[in-house]
C-alpha cells in the first residue's frame, strides 16, 4: 500500500523529474521530450519503491534490472539515476554532446546505473529477457523491469521475445509498455494498430494487467505490486499513457512530440507550470 501523504512525495517527484527532463532536452534545443516524460510515472515507481538497487554499486549481486527497450527515451531514464545519485546532476546539460557520457540512447559501457545499451528497437526487450533467465539459473532473486514502446511493439523481435519468456514461464520478468498510441511518424492506429494488445500478450502466455490511467502512480504502483506477486507467468502491464504527460508544449504537439524543437520559451512555460 502507499499512503495519501507518499503518494504526494512520489508525485511531487514525478514533478520534479520532468522539470530535470525538460530542461535537459530544452537546453539541447531538440530531443525525444514525449516518450521521455509519458514514463515518468512509471519510472517514480519502479526507482523509488519497488526495485532492489544500490546507487553506491551500481553492480551489486541479485540487484533488480531496469532496461529502457524503448532507448530515445533515454533522457527520462537520466534525470532518474542523476536523482538517484548514479552519476552528478552536472552531467545531464551535457546530452548528446561531443566528450558527454549521457548519448540520446543509453549506453551501458559509458552511463552508471544503465544494465543494458538500447536504441536499436525490440533488442533490448530481448536483452531482458536474457537478464530474466540468467537470474533464473543463478537463483539470485532479481527481478527484471523492462521498459517497451507500443509503437516498439510493431517489430518482431518484441514478439520472438514473448514467446521465449511465456514458454519457459519466468515469472521474474514485469515488462511495460508505454501506451500512448503513438509513434514518430503518427498514430499506430493509422500505421500498424498493435490492438488488441492485451489479448496479443494473453495469445503468448503472460500475465496482463492494464492500468487505465497510465500516468497514476497509485494505480501503476499497485499494478506491480501485483505482478510481483503472480508466479507460473512473466508479467506485462499495459500502461494507457499520455504522450508529453504534464509538459504543455509536447502535449499540445502530440504525435508531433516524438521528437521536436524546443526554444526557450517553450522551455521557460513548461518549467513554470511544472511545480
Amino acid at each position: 500500500m502507499v499512503d495519501k501523504q507518499e503518494l504526494e512525495v512520489l508525485a511531487q517527484k514525478a514533478r520534479e523529474l520532468r522539470r530535470m527532463t525538460v530542461e535537459m532536452i530544452g537546453g539541447l534545443g531538440v530531443g525525444h521530450i514525449g516518450g521521455s516524460v509519458s514514463m515518468i510515472d512509471a519510472l517514480v515507481v519502479l526507482y523509488y519503491k519497488v526495485m532492489n538497487i544500490d546507487p553506491k554499486d551500481p553492480q551489486m549481486e541479485g540487484r533488480d534490472r531496469f532496461v529502457l527497450s524503448k532507448g530515445h527515451s533515454g533522457p527520462g531514464l537520466y534525470s532518474v539515476l542523476a536523482d538517484k545519485g548514479y552519476f552528478e546532476k552536472s552531467h545531464l546539460a551535457t546530452l548528446n554532446r561531443p566528450g558527454s557520457i549521457l548519448p540520446s540512447h543509453p549506453d551501458m559501457n559509458r552511463i552508471p546505473g544503465i544494465d543494458m545499451s538500447t536504441g536499436s528497437l525490440g533488442q533490448g526487450f530481448s536483452c531482458a529477457v536474457g537478464f530474466a533467465l540468467g537470474s533464473k539459473l543463478k537463483k539470485d532473486g532479481a527481478t527484471i523491469y523492462a521498459m517497451v514502446g507500443d509503437g516498439e511493439s510493431q517489430e518482431g523481435q518484441i514478439w520472438e521475445a514473448a514467446m521465449f519468456a511465456g514458454h519457459h514461464k519466468l515469472d521474474n520478468i514485469i515488462a511495460l509498455t508505454d501506451y500512448n498510441g503513438m509513434q514518430v511518424d503518427g498514430y499506430l492506429s493509422d500505421i500498424v494498430d498493435v490492438a488488441p494488445l492485451a489479448d496479443k500478450w494473453r495469445a503468448f502466455n503472460w500475465n496482463v494487467i492494464e492500468v487505465t490511467e497510465g500516468n497514476d502512480i497509485e494505480q501503476i504502483y499497485n499494478a506491480v505490486m501485483t505482478a510481483k506477486g503472480y508466479k507460473g507467468k512473466p508479467s506485462m502491464i499495459i500502461l494507457h499513457t499520455i504522450k508529453g504527460k504534464d509538459v504543455s508544449f509536447a502535449e499540445a504537439a502530440k504525435e508531433k512530440c516524438h521528437s521536436m524543437t524546443i526554444t526557450p520559451e517553450m522551455m521557460r512555460q513548461a518549467l513554470e507550470a511544472l511545480v
